[in-house]
């Protein structure tokens, strides 16, 4: 079996988009996982791992690693401490961002297709093919029939 160890990461891919800047470890992939997803995210301070969002098919949990990471959740903001677990369940109420500084592990259950929506920009995306549709510029059901 594949092992891979969340406490000390190989770190496999990153960004450095402002304001969203981290090192991530895609420790489902290191360990061979099919069904559930990881990665460890290493936050600096005011850094994020994403924007505002929630899932429509998908679960997600987080698990505080180090440092005192701010979770923002529809109850508002509040600093979280190493060993804390919080689950975020499918649909509006599991909306989530996270904010540095700490390292964090977040587990997801796999499934495709997918789709997030972005409550602070007015966007949904759908995966696959990876595509980002604005709110705003929605018609009709029967539109075009």
């Amino acid at each position: 079996m594949r092992r891979a160890n969340i406490f000390s990461p190989e770190f496999d891919h990153q960004s450095e988009r402002e304001g969203f800047r981290w090192r991530g470890a895609q420790v489902g992939k290191a360990v061979g996982a099919e069904q559930i997803g990881g990665c460890v995210y290493e936050l600096a301070e005011g850094e994020r791992t994403y924007p505002y969002h929630f899932h429509y098919g998908m679960e997600e949990w987080l698990i505080v690693l180090a440092g005192a990471p701010v979770l923002r959740d529809p109850e508002g903001e509040r600093v979280l401490r190493v060993g804390d677990t919080v689950c975020f369940p499918i649909g509006p109420e599991g909306a989530h961002q996270v904010v540095g500084p700490g390292a964090v592990l977040i587990l997801s259950a796999s499934s495709e297709p997918e789709s997030i929506e972005y409550p602070d920009s007015g966007k949904v995306g759908i995966t696959p093919p990876r595509k980002i549709f604005r709110l705003a510029e929605a018609v009709d059901y029967w539109d075009g029939e």
